[in-house]
C-alpha cells in the first residue's frame, strides 16, 4: 500500500477517459478503494485521504455524466 499507488491511479485517470468514467460514477470512497485494489492499485483509505488533502482536491462528484476533479494530468 502507498500514496504512489493513489498518485498512479489518479494520472492514469487524468489521462484514460475509460478508466476516469468507471471511476466517476462509483458513490463511496470505500468502494472506489476496493475497486482500485481490485485493478492492481493497492492503497488504503486514509492514503487516499492523505494525496486528496496534499494536492487539495475533494472527492465530491457533479454533474451528469458524473465528474470529479481529483484526476491529475
Amino acid at each position: 500500500m502507498s500514496e504512489a499507488n493513489v498518485e498512479k491511479l489518479l494520472l492514469a485517470g487524468g489521462s484514460d477517459k475509460n478508466l476516469r468514467a468507471r471511476y466517476n460514477v462509483i458513490e463511496t470512497k470505500e468502494k472506489f478503494v476496493e475497486t482500485a485494489i481490485a485493478e492492481g492499485f493497492d492503497f488504503s483509505l486514509e492514503e487516499l485521504d492523505a494525496v486528496l488533502k496534499e494536492e487539495e482536491l475533494s472527492f465530491e462528484s457533479s454533474g451528469n455524466p458524473r465528474s470529479r476533479a481529483i484526476w491529475l494530468r
